[in-house]
């Protein structure tokens, strides 16, 4: 069973910044696209970044021009680079993913385990 193992996240000052990183746990499938979502206390899931196979990102109104969403394929890793953070941001913020076993014509959707990010004011 392969899983989306995330890290990266902490508590920040506002105005500062955080990296987080997650990488399939085993070798043998192939992924399409991957993405970070959040959710904070009270509120819905919601989709923050996501990047296709083939490198094109696309972000919520609310991080455009503050974070970045990036992947290296060769270690099945997606980073989202979070810059100017504000206690908005505060959230748990989960991985996602499209898997495919090799050999298989099948994509499962996985999801991370979450890490918490918090940025006080």
């Amino acid at each position: 069973q392969v899983q989306l193992v995330e890290s990266g996240g902490g508590l920040v000052q506002a105005g500062g910044s955080l990296r987080l990183s997650c990488a399939a746990s085993r070798s043998g499938f192939r992924i399409n696209n991957m993405g970070w979502y959040r959710q904070a206390p009270g509120k819905q899931r919601e989709l923050v970044a996501a990047i296709t196979s083939g490198g094109s990102p696309n972000y919520a109104e609310s991080v455009k021009g503050r974070f970045t969403i990036f992947r290296d394929n060769d270690s099945k890793t997606v980073y989202l680079q979070m810059n100017s953070l504000t206690p908005e941001d505060t959230a748990v913020y989960y991985c996602n993913a499209d898997l495919r076993r090799l050999g298989s014509s099948v994509f499962t959707n996985y999801w991370g385990q979450g890490t918490q990010v918090t940025v006080s004011s």
